[in-house]
């Protein structure tokens, strides 16, 4: 089941009327119809009103709310309310409390408070989960079901550690696989027995998050952490499932998060959703790189925006005020990269607690005289224009940047080469040159199918997990160009080396060999030299962070470095391979480079920018049933001349035909409906 078979554009968010006086909710009711709202996320705390003991249920304010909104006309998507355990449940049942990283036993607090191996746990969410499926699978309101919220953070107690081994066992089959693999011979940590292995915290192997003593195990825990969770909400997930095969069964995943694998979280998901918060200064192409993300979790199907704020967040160091336009721009921003919903946290802003700062459709004052209720009221008024056109639409791409959550954490425990390597650093500096160049990029993962493209880029591919090296192989022989870069193809999929010389399994596609990584000091610079202009990349370029010291082994070299002992090396590839083309990147370069390098390669390709691109200007565009709709979205303060080219059509926001150059005003959004 996919967007596509919501009955409309969904425009609503989290609703907490438990939280208030019942005296209150007829005034939700006429302000959310007020505003065009016609979804609200009910129940996502809701346990300890629930399950007020052991075996003792009531549900009788959540049928008053379900039933309020079915009468009312808005949708409920139904949370099973498990992201936070009661504190009966503490009390009597201690298994149900994580152990931190420092090995310190937990009392009852905070949200994500939750062991995800224990069975108490386990126990009671599905059973809670059973139940509402039960009780609420033929109520007209139900539209979605919300497991659980926001999972996420870890746990080392020892019904942890007792399952990790479980876990292991069942990867490896045996201790000898496992030592070998973890290379325990190393310090002398040889197993010879499952009960020996413990977790990788900081009264083991591990320093922090980053620094670890053996990346295998840390690599094992982090795997295991997440299908922990996942355990958890498939163990709802099919509780809910068993009521109501029909309706859809999500939970809201958090972008970049890096403990969770959302690609195989994707895969047991009905429709991927997400919360999305980014700060006034996060650049706008990172936002528009996560959603492009989390349309790619389910290969390109279009996806809910679950939150996000209607002006500030609550939890930053400065909670700004999202200025007027930034609200809406930013919703449509969502939607142009494949939403079928605009969703907020939250409908009424809380009296107390440590949220009560947090944006609200309904401020403290109570009424609809507020700048942030009547932004929201024209968002709401303008959704409804939108939704038979947009909903289940796709956003056709030539371009794939490959992804991958267990890369990230290995390269992120690796014991160097540089504490400032970061793996959505460098990802989101391919994609922001392509966003720049007007671009339409999808993001996969490193199990997806490559043959739809014409250019995939892979940056620091430092893991090639079984099979993947001969994939790349096929798609580059078959036409394709292949684009990764420095430390790429040091690993297995456990951490390993792959000796032979770096790029290991990628040396033969790259026709090259990596002899040395220098690690350059915050504010070195090295350059990368054109040997001769290819299209507009010519002269030099400056590049930082790693630089691999590479020789050519058939590939052609492109440009070399200009600075250090290496001066004269490769630093950039080129192998001609099959009827496709592998590069290689040697080096960080600067913004500049990687436009100019990516531009022509797709120029190569005929692979068109977007019309309307300007700078501060965002473009993309989806696709239904032979219409195409070109989203141009001004995140400048002043108005922009964009041109659209060939493009002419109907403005779908202010009902004008639009054509060739159109002024924007600042913070504002075309999308032009035309002929695909």
């Amino acid at each position: 089941m996919d967007t596509t078979n919501l009955p409309k554009m969904l425009y609503g968010g989290d609703y907490n009327p438990e939280q208030w006086d019942a005296s209150i909710w007829p005034e939700d009711m006429r302000l959310l119809e007020l505003a065009g709202m016609n979804i609200a996320t009910v129940n996502v705390f809701s346990w300890a009103m629930l399950q007020p003991g052991e075996d003792n249920y009531d549900f009788e304010t959540l049928d008053r709310i379900m039933d309020m909104l079915g009468a009312n006309g808005i949708y409920a998507c139904l949370a099973t309310g498990t992201g936070a355990h009661p504190a009966w449940m503490a009390r009597r049942h201690p298994d149900v409390l994580r152990t931190d990283f420092q090995g310190r036993k937990r009392k009852f607090g905070g949200r994500h408070n939750s062991c995800p191996n224990s069975p108490t746990y386990r126990m009671y969410a599905q059973r809670l989960a059973d139940k509402l499926g039960e009780r609420y699978k033929n109520h007209p309101a139900l539209l979605l079901w919300h497991v659980s919220n926001e999972y996420g953070g870890d746990c080392y107690c020892d019904n942890c550690e007792a399952a990790f081994r479980v876990w292991l066992q069942q990867k490896y089959g045996s201790l000898d696989k496992l030592n070998e693999q973890w290379n325990t011979r190393f310090w002398g940590h040889t197993f010879y027995d499952w009960e020996e292995i413990v977790l990788p915290n900081a009264l083991s192997e591990q320093w922090s998050d980053t620094r670890t003593n053996f990346q295998g195990i840390s690599l094992d825990y982090a795997r295991f952490n997440s299908d922990g969770m996942l355990d958890c909400y498939k163990l709802e997930y099919e509780a809910l499932k068993k009521h109501t095969p029909d309706i859809p069964v999500t939970t809201n995943l958090m972008g970049t998060y890096k403990p969770l694998d959302y690609f195989k979280w994707a895969k047991h998901m009905d429709i991927v959703a997400w919360d999305n918060y980014p700060g006034m200064d996060t650049p706008v192409s990172l936002t528009a790189m996560t959603h492009d993300l989390m349309r790619g979790l389910k290969g390109g199907k279009p996806f809910l925006l679950m939150e996000q704020t209607p002006s500030q967040q609550n939890w930053q160091a400065y909670n700004t005020l999202k200025r007027p336009g930034v609200m809406r721009l930013w919703s449509y921003q969502a939607v142009a990269h494949g939403s079928d919903s605009v969703m907020f946290f939250q409908l009424r802003r809380s009296v107390g607690a440590c949220e009560k700062y947090h944006g609200a459709l309904i401020e403290h004052v109570g009424h609809e005289h507020t700048r942030v209720f009547r932004e929201c009221a024209q968002l709401g008024d303008e959704l409804r224009r939108l939704e038979g056109k947009l909903l289940g639409s796709r956003l056709p791409s030539r371009i794939a940047i490959l992804f991958d959550w267990e890369n990230r954490w290995a390269i992120e425990y690796s014991s160097g080469p540089s504490v400032d390597l970061k793996y959505v650093d460098e990802v989101q500096r391919y994609y922001k040159a392509l966003y720049e160049l007007g671009h339409a990029v999808d993001i996969v993962s490193f199990e997806d199918d490559l043959a739809a493209y014409d250019i995939v880029l892979a940056p620091v591919m430092y893991m090639v997990k079984p099979g993947m090296a001969a994939r790349i192989e096929r798609f580059v022989a078959d036409g394709g160009d292949f684009v990764t870069t420095f430390f790429s193809g040091i690993v297995n999929e456990n951490d390993l080396v792959t000796l032979g010389g770096y790029p290991g399994e990628l040396r033969k596609v790259l026709g090259i060999w990596a002899e040395e990584i220098d690690a350059l000091f915050p504010g070195r610079m090295n350059s990368i030299v054109m040997k001769e202009a290819i299209g507009e990349l010519q002269g030099s370029y400056g590049c930082s962070l790693l630089c691999d010291l590479i020789h050519a082994e058939g590939a052609e070299t492109i440009a070399e470095y200009g600075d250090d002992f290496y001066a004269g090396m490769p630093a950039l590839t080129r192998n001609r391979f099959g009827d496709g083309e592998a590069w290689y990147v040697a080096s960080s370069p600067d913004d500049a480079f990687l436009q100019g390098f990516l531009g022509e390669l797709c120029r190569r390709r005929n692979i068109l920018p977007l019309p309307g691109k300007a700078p501060g200007v965002e473009v993309t565009r989806r696709e239904k049933d032979g219409q195409s709709y070109l989203f141009v979205l001004n995140h400048n303060e002043q108005a922009a001349t964009i041109d659209l080219g060939s493009v002419n059509g109907t403005d779908l926001l202010s009902g004008r035909a639009v054509a060739g150059e159109v002024v924007l005003n600042g913070r504002d959004v075309l999308i032009v409906e035309h002929l695909a």
